[in-house]
């Protein structure tokens, strides 16, 4: 696997285990949160095909679907690891 590869999902799983301190010191809610990485994934989204493939649009907001994932779950009380996060991700599109 590329090295890069593992330095993001690293950098996802970080992420998404201080969005989950965050909820627990009270800073922010899971809803909160869930909002914040919506407003993101639109951010992201090229919807006006601006000459970005499909795939390299997936890719764009893969991470950002992974941590909204987490964020569900950990709502929750679940988590899982980023291989059945990406999965799950998989799934959806």
């Amino acid at each position: 696997m590329n090295t890069a590869n593992l330095q993001v999902e690293g950098l996802i799983m970080a992420v998404a285990a201080v969005s989950e301190a965050i909820v627990r010191k009270g800073l922010m809610t899971h809803e909160e949160i869930g909002q914040a990485l919506a407003s993101a994934e639109n951010a992201a989204s090229r919807p006006d095909g601006d000459g970005v493939s499909d795939s390299n649009q997936a890719a764009t907001v893969f991470p950002i679907r992974v941590l909204s994932l987490a964020n569900q779950a950990s709502q929750h009380g679940r988590s899982y690891t980023f291989a059945q996060y990406a999965e799950l991700v998989g799934r959806m599109t």
